[in-house]
């Protein structure tokens, strides 16, 4: 299926999240930092990224800028899943013009499994890349 790259400092929540995917086909990453994320996805694109808001050093939303002005990254789906229940108008507004999804722990196969169905449709493929990218290669990162 597809590649998903989850990055979330906290082991925990990665580690079940990507059980979960892996339940559901996916191929799946974790890393724990934000920089990280940015070095793997520079250097093999996933087909969606699932974020953590909250991060020491950089932010989830400080990723997703960066993310969105990098021309090669910039149209990779990225779905944020925070415990913050009380994100301000503007973070909610900055977010959705960046073109992210948010979803709030806890989070369920079922929604977690919504959620990736989304982003992958937004790619124009069932997990087959991002367009104008080949697609990525299962087996490895």
């Amino acid at each position: 299926m597809a590649e998903i790259l989850i990055i979330d400092d906290d082991e925990a929540v990665s580690r079940t999240l990507g059980r979960m995917l892996a339940l559901e086909g996916h191929h799946v990453v974790r890393v724990e930092t934000a920089q990280e994320g940015l070095t793997q996805a520079a250097g093999t694109p996933p087909d969606a990224i699932i974020l953590d808001l909250r991060m020491p050093a950089m932010g989830g939303l400080e990723f997703l800028r960066r993310l969105r002005a990098d021309p090669r990254l910039g149209r990779l789906p990225v779905g944020i899943i925070t415990g913050d229940y009380f994100l301000g108008d503007e973070v909610l507004a900055e977010i959705a013009a960046l073109g992210a999804t948010v979803r709030y722990k806890p989070v369920w196969m079922d929604d977690l499994s919504d959620l990736t169905r989304s982003l992958l449709a937004q790619t124009g493929t069932a997990g087959g890349g991002v367009q104008g990218t080949p697609p990525i290669n299962e087996s490895g990162g």
